[in-house]
């Protein structure tokens, strides 16, 4: 018997057919298990096959039903659209029984109207915690040892609709590897055309239940593998002399035509607290230190920083600009593409750090064009937050939201690492892994959308190569709250 069932969801459609025929002719696939639409009616399926109507075909009863029922020792998942390169098959089958792996996956190249181009991925890790890690369109599971994780772990909860086989993976993952193997494997026709800065609210978009639910899953697993945050965070109470209370923090490169409007919105804050503006000047090549200068001349309250220091990222400038002896009590942060939506942010944020004794404050934003005009998605405001479980969740979502503000004293403790891209994400797990973390959640930040954005379309290597880095960051989050919660245990 052929080692390989293949599993596709979605209506059959005429180029579904072929896939399916395409599969089978490869000799390893024995048939194919259709979830379909409620509705749907087959007339005529060249191959072997199993068809299940359901509205929910992620949910737990059919990913069940499915697990008992697999007479093949190999599941492969198919997206829409996918054509397997000759040999794949095969090639995921050798890796998986080689390394003991509970599912494989590998690089592809996207079909568009362009042509043809890599999409390399990255590697699997402890820290891949999000339920939208990409694997590709091509992922071969062992069925034993999803069969194994089930029966270690307990099978996912039986009110899960669409997240069960994210449940699935973080248990098979703590069962034996994932692992990634780096060619291409499939090809993918390109429907989603989309830049990626287009696509960087998608996780937070999602519908509110599939949220909820994916919380639940990810709270159960680090409660496993004991790397849960319990019990009430420490406040945090700053006790040393600064010469202001605050400062908005601003690190920029080359951002002529934003940086005026950026660092104006801050010194325009009316506020009953003496602050300043410092600006991290990481080497401009265009007018961007011209202006500033000129500006700081005009208002003493804007310092201007130059760095000795050129191999700076982001998190570097940030740095530099919370270690100045003129930084205040507050760190609070302004891209320099960005604007404060009114002249109280500042009071708002500062209020909240102090009031509520937070060792961290987050607010809520609204996205805009370069002209400040409204755009999709609007506003951004991290709701899936709670006070009870938000830092345990935080390890499955991409970021905390904006603007962030900081006790001073905590970042000079925990820097930022020296990197643009992660760099806030990492002080704010490992703040919130201790400290009271606030969050407003009304707008108070106008977070600009231009082609100019750092984010605004990245190729698939460096999608990719920011994805392992987050990863990292979040597996070594979980180390470290492992090792502060050594009286539970759990998988290692």
């Amino acid at each position: 018997m052929q080692p390989i069932t293949a599993l596709l969801q979605g209506p059959v459609t005429a180029s579904r057919l072929a896939q399916m025929r395409a599969l089978y002719d490869t000799g390893l696939v024995a048939g194919v298990v259709l979830l379909l639409p409620p509705a749907e009616v087959l007339d005529h399926i060249p191959v072997p096959y199993s068809a299940i109507n359901s509205a929910h075909p992620r949910s737990s009863s059919i990913l069940e039903g499915l697990l008992r029922a697999l007479p093949t020792p190999w599941l492969v998942e198919v997206e829409e659209g996918t054509e397997v390169i000759p040999g794949a098959l095969a090639r995921m089958m050798e890796v998986a029984r080689s390394a003991g792996a509970s599912l494989v996956y590998g690089d592809y190249q996207d079909e568009g109207p362009a042509g043809t181009r890599p999409h390399p991925l990255a590697d699997y890790q402890e820290g891949s915690l999000g339920e939208g890690f990409d694997m590709g369109p091509l992922r071969m599971w062992s069925v034993a040892t999803a069969r194994d994780a089930v029966q270690r772990f307990g099978p996912p909860a039986s009110n899960l609709l669409w997240t069960a086989w994210y449940d699935l993976r973080l248990k098979a993952a703590a069962e034996a590897p994932v692992v990634h193997i780096p060619e291409v494997l499939a090809t993918l026709r390109q429907d989603d055309q989309r830049a990626t800065g287009a696509k960087v609210f998608d996780y937070l978009t999602a519908a509110k239940l599939l949220q909820v639910e994916a919380e639940q899953v990810v709270t159960s697993h680090l409660e496993q593998i004991g790397a849960l945050v319990e019990g009430p965070p420490l406040p945090f109470v700053s006790l040393h002399p600064f010469p202001v209370e605050a400062s908005v923090i601003i690190p920029v490169r080359n951002r002529e035509q934003t940086i005026l409007d950026a660092a104006r919105s801050a010194l325009d804050q009316v506020t009953d607290f003496p602050f300043n503006v410092v600006v991290i000047d990481n080497h401009s090549t265009d007018r961007t230190g011209e202006l500033l200068l000129a500006l700081a001349e005009e208002d003493p309250r804007l310092v201007y920083l130059r760095p000795e220091r050129r191999d700076l990222g982001i998190g570097g400038c940030w740095n530099e600009g919370v270690r100045d002896p003129r930084t205040g009590r507050y760190a609070v942060q302004l891209d320099s593409d960005d604007l404060y939506a009114a002249p109280d942010v500042l009071q708002r944020i500062v209020d909240a750090l102090r009031d509520d004794q937070c060792g961290m404050v987050i607010g809520s934003y609204e996205t805009v064009n370069f002209d400040l005009q409204p755009i999709a998605p609007g506003l951004i405001d991290h709701r899936e937050w709670t006070d009870k479980n938000g830092p345990n969740n935080a390890l499955r979502v991409n970021g905390f939201g904006a603007p962030r503000a900081f006790a001073t004293e905590l970042v000079r403790t925990h820097p930022f690492p020296n990197v643009s891209y992660g760099e806030d994400y990492a002080v704010a797990l490992r703040i919130s892994r201790e400290y009271r973390v606030g969050r407003i959640y009304q707008s108070l930040y106008h977070c600009r959308r231009w082609e100019d954005n750092t984010d605004a379309d990245l190729a698939p290597e460096v999608v990719a190569r920011h994805q392992l880095f987050k990863d990292r960051i979040r597996s070594l989050e979980l180390s470290a709250r492992r090792r502060s919660n050594p009286q539970d245990g759990g998988v290692a």
